[in-house]
């Protein structure tokens, strides 16, 4: 999408989600008189919290409710309907919606449900009934399946929840499919002393999706961070673009992330595509675009409270004080669990708090201070000031929590002299605790003055989410290379393929004649159809030489013993052919032979994997890792968006293990690496290229030596009907 596009986009989005949350007045369609319904519920909280706009209940077939009048059309209304609340039965909510539109509604929360979520057929049916609706009338729509919306700039609670809720303009959204997580998210917040600004229960997404609502919020001023829960995306393109959205706006998306897509775990035609399954994929694609994906409601929490709090990292390099030695421990262990790094203090800051900290005190990182730290707050307070001023150290975390009563004037002091530390040194600070506990009203006000502290609790969550900050901060640290010039030689070589008939999988000739036309390089290679065909090749080639089936029916050849290698004359050669056909005769099916490739016989060299694979809910995706026939079993792999430049490609060759092995480990000899970054660049461009028509390309093993690398199998999968 285009700059002016994505902002037309948003544009549309930005007011379709202020109709929702500021709406003029509120028609209850369902309203009645039935104990503890829905519709009575909504109708006292927008009462209860002084909703400002007039509340109409509706009921075609009620004159009162409530002790109010109850309106049984949109003509009897004293003004146009704006914000519909929707608990009418499935069946009759799309008429609503378009009677609604059509008398001037902008905006509608569907809490029915019975719609695509339904295992019942007619639930897909009356679910296409509402996106029709939804596209025909425009209207701005939440839900179905959702328990209603908050927004306190705007005194507006129309969620079915009885529990009080404070109205306070926070810096957080939160919203999600789920609402009693959203739910549970906005009350552990409270708790942690960070208010929320709005709150969207998105149920099924029928209209308006997590990418309106990120890009929405990515546009509101008082709102820093914003947290979603997402089961799945609905418009892949729609979602990066509004993360990239907020990623421009400096506003971090905290995902939690539901499971991972079937599809993107079925094993497919390529090796690449079983291993690439959606959560991997959402990591590499929606992260690069601004997504900060946490693993559960627990890390969301520690991420929100240190991005509300904290500026972003510069670097990794972390620094540490504490009190105690087990503390100093469990910091070190967690450190190493989430990949952290403590390094050694600058020679000047040892000598430095080597001059004013006293007997007891462990000079290192993380710095020991015990009895002195705890006695003497000056040494503190002039202890956290040398590691902020360290060149060494990009995060400060210190231990503490925070105090739950009068009494700690000293733990008091120090909170305070910290926090107006850390303006002028720029470095996120955050406070560690041992364990998890609970905050009680005299912290969180006592919180709230010291608005440049983050507060993290226990000590591996902690570390786990600074880990999660870190590699935030690196992903949108990063250009996106522009996409590269069509491949012209390439895109005739696709569109000839997909002019062919048969099999969505490409035999290894083609799918190699595709990947050498983006400079991916491959041995010297001949098929042949017969045996003299075959020795003939061998001839030109020079033995020893390796023979492989051909056929698009066979994807893995080594599987149904396919692949002969080390083949030194012809009399091995005619027999590895003939053995090869009797091979494939006798498999159930009797599948096509289109031939043997008679390839020159490489060795010496690391087996990789590269390749690439179209996540149903991400998109394209590049992989690389460790290769060979224990490919998914080892699992060293690591996945990026495409296309990828030098820098890219490098970054995804570091994310996997193989890559010590790449750079000479153990006295090996070192690989060459530029040699894969130009394949992995060439094979990211093919994929750019083709676009939707390809499914997956497996290129396993690519041998990589002392001096260049090649193919020695690949295979390309079309898209199904491409």
């Amino acid at each position: 999408m285009s700059s002016a596009s994505m902002k037309t986009a948003g544009n549309n989005a930005v007011a379709k989600v202020e109709a929702l949350l500021n709406p003029r007045n509120v028609v209850i369609i369902g309203a009645t008189d039935k104990p503890g319904n829905w519709a009575q519920r909504v109708w006292r909280n927008l009462k209860r919290y002084n909703y400002p706009g007039k509340i109409y209940p509706f009921n075609p077939a009620r004159e009162s409710v409530w002790d109010e009048r109850c309106y049984r059309s949109f003509d009897e209304l004293p003004e146009a309907p704006d914000h519909l609340i929707v608990l009418a039965p499935a069946k009759h909510v799309a008429g609503m919606l378009r009677d609604a539109a059509a008398r001037g509604a902008r905006s509608a929360t569907v809490m029915s449900s019975g719609f695509d979520e339904a295992p019942e057929a007619e639930g897909k049916v009356l679910g296409a009934e509402l996106r029709k609706a939804i596209e025909e009338t425009g209207l701005a729509v939440s839900g179905p399946n959702c328990l209603g919306n908050f927004n306190a700039a705007a005194s507006f609670f129309s969620m079915t929840d009885d529990r009080p809720h404070k109205f306070t303009v926070g810096p957080v959204a939160v919203f999600g499919q789920s609402g009693g997580i959203v739910m549970a998210i906005k009350r552990t917040l409270e708790e942690r002393g960070i208010d929320t600004a709005a709150l969207v229960t998105t149920g099924n997404e029928t209209g308006l999706t997590t990418a309106d609502y990120i890009t929405y919020f990515a546009q509101v001023d008082h709102i820093r961070v914003i947290a979603c829960y997402v089961e799945s995306v609905h418009d892949p393109k729609a979602f990066l673009d509004a993360l990239r959205i907020a990623r421009a706006a400096g506003k971090p998306v905290v995902v939690m992330k539901l499971g991972a897509s079937d599809k993107g775990r079925e094993a497919a035609a390529a090796h690449t595509g079983a291993l690439a399954g959606s959560m991997e994929a959402f990591d590499a694609i929606a992260g690069e675009a601004g997504a900060l994906r946490v693993r559960n409601l627990d890390d969301m929490v520690e991420a929100v409270e240190f991005l509300t709090h904290a500026p972003l990292p510069t670097g990794s390099r972390l620094g540490s004080i504490t009190f105690s030695g087990g503390m100093r421990g469990l910091l070190l262990d967690g450190a190493a669990m989430n990949s952290l790094d403590y390094r050694p203090l600058s020679d000047a800051t040892f000598k430095r708090l080597s001059e004013f900290l006293g007997v007891g005190t462990i000079i290192g990182n993380p710095l020991d201070t015990g009895f002195t730290g705890l006695t003497n707050p000056a040494a503190y307070v002039k202890s956290v000031e040398a590691l902020l001023t360290d060149p060494e150290i990009d995060i400060l975390l210190l231990q503490e929590e925070l105090p739950r009563g009068p009494g700690s004037e000293r733990k008091e002091a120090n909170l305070r002299a910290v926090n107006d530390l850390v303006p002028k040194y720029g470095k996120p600070v955050a406070f560690v605790t041992m364990i998890s506990h609970g905050v009680n009203d005299y912290a969180r006000k006592l919180r709230d003055e010291l608005p440049n502290l983050a507060f993290l609790q226990e000590v591996e969550k902690s570390l786990r989410a600074v880990a999660n900050v870190i590699a935030y901060a690196e992903r949108i640290g990063q250009k996106t290379p522009a996409l590269p010039a069509p491949n012209e030689a390439g895109r005739k070589l696709l569109a000839d393929y997909a002019r062919v008939a048969g099999p969505a999988t490409l035999d290894e000739v083609r799918s190699k004649n595709l990947l050498r036309a983006y400079g991916v390089p491959a041995p010297r290679e001949e098929l042949a159809v017969t045996e003299d065909q075959a020795v003939a090749a061998a001839g030109r080639i020079g033995y020893p030489v390796v023979a492989k089936l051909v056929s698009a029916a066979i994807p893995h050849k080594s599987d149904v013993g396919g692949v002969i290698v080390g083949i030194k004359n012809e009399a091995d050669l005619r027999a590895a052919f003939a053995r090869i056909v009797s091979a494939v005769a006798a498999l159930p099916g009797k599948p096509s032979l289109d031939g043997v490739l008679i390839a020159e016989m490489v060795s010496g060299g690391l087996e990789l994997v590269l390749g690439a694979s179209h996540d149903p809910e991400m998109g394209p995706t590049i992989l690389f890792g460790a290769g060979g026939v224990d490919l998914e079993l080892v699992r060293d792999v690591a996945l990026a968006a495409p296309p990828l430049d030098e820098a890219r490609a490098n970054a995804l060759i570091d994310r996997t293990r193989v890559a010590h092995i790449i750079a000479g480990y153990r006295g090996r000899p070192a690989l060459d690496r530029a040699a894969l970054v130009q394949a992995l660049i060439g094979l990211s461009h093919l994929v750019t290229d083709a676009g939707e028509d390809i499914d997956s390309i497996d290129i396993n093993p690519f041998l990589l030596r002392t001096s260049g690398g090649m193919m020695l199998d690949a295979l390309v999968v079309r898209k199904k009907g491409a």
